[in-house]
Parts: C-alpha cells; sequence; structure tokens
C-alpha cells in the first residue's frame, strides 16, 4: 500500500512537472509578444503567476450529475409555473438561478448566506422540517438524502436517516403538489460510507408508494453511455448503471 501510494505521488509530481514546463515556455512567449505589442495596460510579476495546468483540454470537462439535475428540475419549474418554491439542501447554483423567475425559499443543515431578491434562505434539519402538514405545494431535495445519517456533514448518525428524510418531504407536501427528487441509482443498493448511498429504482419508487411519478430522467454511467443525460429514461436504464443520477419528478395523489 505504501510503495503503491509512493507510486502515484511520484506519476502526479512527474506529471505536473511535465505540464509546468510548457507553461514556462508560453509565459516567456507572452512576455515577448507584450513587448513587441508595447502594450502595458496590466502589471505582470513572476511573483504573481498563476498556472493552470488542467484547462487547456480539447473539450469543457463537466460534472454530469450536477449540470443535468439541475437543468432538468428547472425545466419542470419553468413547466409547472409555482408562485412559490422551497427546496431542501440542494445546489446553490439552482435555487439561485430559479430565483431570477420563481420565489424561492432555500433551508439547508448548513445555512447559506445569500443576498439575492425573490430568495430567502434559512436552517432546517431535514428529518424535522418546521413546516405544518401538506403546507408546500412545490418542493425539491436534490443529491441529498443519500448523505442523511451517515455524518458526512455533522448531521447525527442514523442508518435510517434517509428514510426520515422522505417521510418529512411526502408529510409536508400538500396534496396535488410536486416534489421534485434527485439521488444516485443503480442496479445494486449500498452505501458508500460515509460519502452517499446508491438506491435502486424500485427502492425509490417504494419510498414514494402512493405518488404519481410524472418524469424519470438520468445521467447514466453505462458503457458507451457515461454521462448521457436520458429523459425520459426507465427502470431498466437505471438497473444498467453503477452510479448513475436518478431524477425523479413525483405529484402527490390527493
Amino acid at each position: 500500500m505504501i510503495i503503491r501510494k509512493i507510486a502515484v505521488w511520484s506519476y502526479n509530481t512527474l506529471h505536473s512537472l511535465a505540464g509546468f514546463i510548457p507553461y514556462l515556455l508560453d509565459y516567456f512567449r507572452f512576455h515577448s509578444n507584450r513587448k513587441t505589442q508595447a502594450d502595458t495596460r496590466f502589471n505582470v510579476k513572476l511573483s504573481e503567476l498563476y498556472p493552470c495546468l488542467n484547462d487547456n483540454t480539447g473539450k469543457t470537462p463537466f460534472d454530469a450529475h450536477y449540470i443535468y439535475h439541475p437543468a432538468w428540475a428547472a425545466r419542470i419549474l419553468a413547466k409547472t409555473g409555482p408562485e412559490e418554491h422551497v427546496d431542501i439542501s440542494s445546489s446553490l447554483s439552482f435555487v439561485t438561478l430559479v430565483s431570477s423567475f420563481i420565489m424561492v425559499s432555500f433551508y439547508d443543515y448548513r445555512p447559506a448566506e445569500l443576498n439575492l431578491t425573490n430568495l430567502s434562505s434559512g436552517a432546517v434539519d431535514i428529518v424535522a422540517l418546521p413546516f405544518a402538514d401538506g403546507s408546500i405545494s412545490s418542493l425539491s431535495c436534490m443529491h441529498v438524502v443519500e448523505h442523511i445519517g451517515l455524518g458526512r456533514y455533522g448531521d447525527p448518525i442514523n442508518s435510517k436517516g434517509d428514510l426520515l428524510a422522505v417521510m418529512e418531504l411526502k408529510r409536508v407536501l400538500k396534496p396535488g403538489g410536486d416534489l421534485i427528487f434527485v439521488v444516485p441509482v443503480g442496479g445494486d443498493a449500498k452505501i458508500m460510507y460515509n460519502a452517499h448511498r446508491i438506491y435502486t429504482y424500485d427502492l425509490v419508487m417504494k419510498m414514494f408508494h402512493g405518488f404519481e411519478l410524472m418524469d424519470f430522467s438520468l445521467v447514466s454511467d453505462t458503457k458507451g453511455h457515461v454521462n448521457d443525460f436520458i429523459s425520459p429514461a426507465s427502470k431498466e436504464n437505471s438497473d444498467e448503471c453503477t452510479y448513475g443520477c436518478g431524477c425523479f419528478w413525483f405529484r402527490k395523489i390527493v
């Protein structure tokens, strides 16, 4: 194990050094070009060099889970058009962008100090939400529940913390209301402690028994379809994944 770690460290170090040589050559070319063009608009100091050695790529890299699921959710809100939307602990980029066209109340176990119009922010514990039964008509909780009870974010250890969280989401949702829910999915239900759980499609559907599934979409990680966004998707698509991103739009039946 120690030899393997040394080998990985050595490889990464040599790889970084190999990338730094072209960086220095580019810097001197840039310095020469700047001098030739008499461009004195900015100060350029050796002490303020800021190497970005991994950005020269053929395509722009992105985290497919966190690009696609907020985009999918925003499209649902554009379709349903609620007067107000409540979000529990989803990505800040999602709630801040959506607040440009919908009033959003955002709550997290670790509250975020956000300062934007149409957006309020507060602290909640998802396993004990401070909202009345059936009081919220539009609700989202995305890439959150898989973490509850694993201690990753300072919350209490509880192997069934995710079930408590889901019970609360179901409790506060108004009959006829919409829930946008996202968790990792795959063909094998497992916990990768203390990062997250991975659910099967059937497990999610069982947790929301009695709710109407309005849409299921998926970020796939199967061979030949890695990071593909499939919409609509099927249970079979989900079961073929190891760590897919399952996007569920549920409606609470009256």
